[in-house]
């Protein structure tokens, strides 16, 4: 279940005139314990908002104001509580409401799951509930049960109420994309790395690519000094037969590949491309690569990636 409530209200920062100031939203994410509270935090944090874990409540408008006049601003906030925190021995509508009444655009988001659920998923992670030994049999029902009730109310004000019983990961930060993602897809970040085989394959890596079938330049004494950074390498190296036909085929890959990560949630893919040394083959080609991708960024050309870098690990390690 999935309940949307909008906000059309002016946006104004506590303490400041109407009007005035930089315009900051707030998103409370609570719900009972296992539902997926640290799940919607990093998805929240991969589009943009700025999380805090159980913040006072008094603490609240301050933070707000703080994030207002920051440099650059926090525009948006998320404020992540659980049962535990002092939060919850207050009203929380009544701390919603003296936000929204000072022009702040606030919103709940409670998470909740089915009983069978939540205690499959503390049994997979091997840890007590929060409410387990407030309850006079001990167990994880009465605990879950105790925080079903105290937390009645807190559901019962909430903006939107997302039940992840059925969902995967992936479905989840699709729907907190949906509803707090600003109606875009957040940007996925590809970086591509040039590294040497003798030194090891980045531990990081998504993708590694290979490029030691090419010529080796170090053998050639005019570029053996150069680097795969200088036209005069880069040039050697596309040039080798095979190599043209290469670099289309991994651009292929590589986007076919970032369109699933984006399908899928993921905000980060790293290519590692490898020779031996990482001085002359692998950093042409992730130079290319780099350029290829960062062209079609620059065109506006509606892709999977947003950002692109390219990084040499083992260059100038020799």
């Amino acid at each position: 279940m999935t309940r949307v409530e909008s906000n059309n209200s002016t946006t104004v920062v506590p303490g400041s005139d109407s009007g005035s100031g930089t315009p900051v939203e707030v998103v409370m994410v609570t719900g009972l314990s296992g539902a997926g509270r640290g799940t919607a935090a990093r998805v929240l944090e991969d589009l943009g908002w700025y999380v805090t874990d159980n913040l006072p409540p008094e603490l609240i408008g301050r933070m707000v104001e703080l994030g207002s006049s920051a440099d650059p601003p926090i525009l948006r906030l998320a404020i992540v509580m659980d049962v535990r925190s002092r939060f919850f021995t207050g009203d929380l509508s009544a701390v919603t409401e003296q936000l929204r009444a000072r022009g702040v655009p606030t919103r709940i988001l409670f998470l909740e799951a089915s009983d069978d659920v939540l205690i499959r998923r503390f049994g997979f992670a091997r840890r007590r509930h929060p409410l387990q030994n407030d309850s006079a049999e001990g167990t994880l029902s009465a605990g879950i049960a105790a925080e079903r009730v105290r937390l009645a109310g807190v559901k019962a004000a909430a903006d939107v109420v997302i039940d992840t019983t059925e969902l995967s990961i992936h479905q989840l930060h699709r729907k907190l994309e949906e509803v707090y993602g600003g109606g875009t897809p957040a940007a996925l970040q590809l970086t591509v790395q040039s590294f040497g085989f003798k030194y090891g394959v980045p531990l990081d890596a998504d993708m590694v690519l290979d490029v030691r079938f090419l010529p080796n330049p170090h053998w050639v004494p005019e570029l053996r000094q150069h680097s795969g950074q200088e036209t005069v390498v880069s040039d050697y190296v596309l040039s080798r037969p095979g190599a043209d036909d290469y670099l289309r085929t991994c651009d292929h890959l590589i986007e076919l590949t970032t369109q699933g990560y984006r399908q899928e949630g993921k905000r980060y893919m790293t290519v590692a491309v490898g020779c031996t040394g990482g001085r002359h083959r692998s950093v042409a080609i992730a130079e290319a690569l780099g350029k290829i991708t960062g062209s079609r960024i620059d065109a506006g050309a509606d892709g999977p990636v947003d950002a692109v870098r390219v990084l040499h690990r083992d260059l100038g390690r020799e």
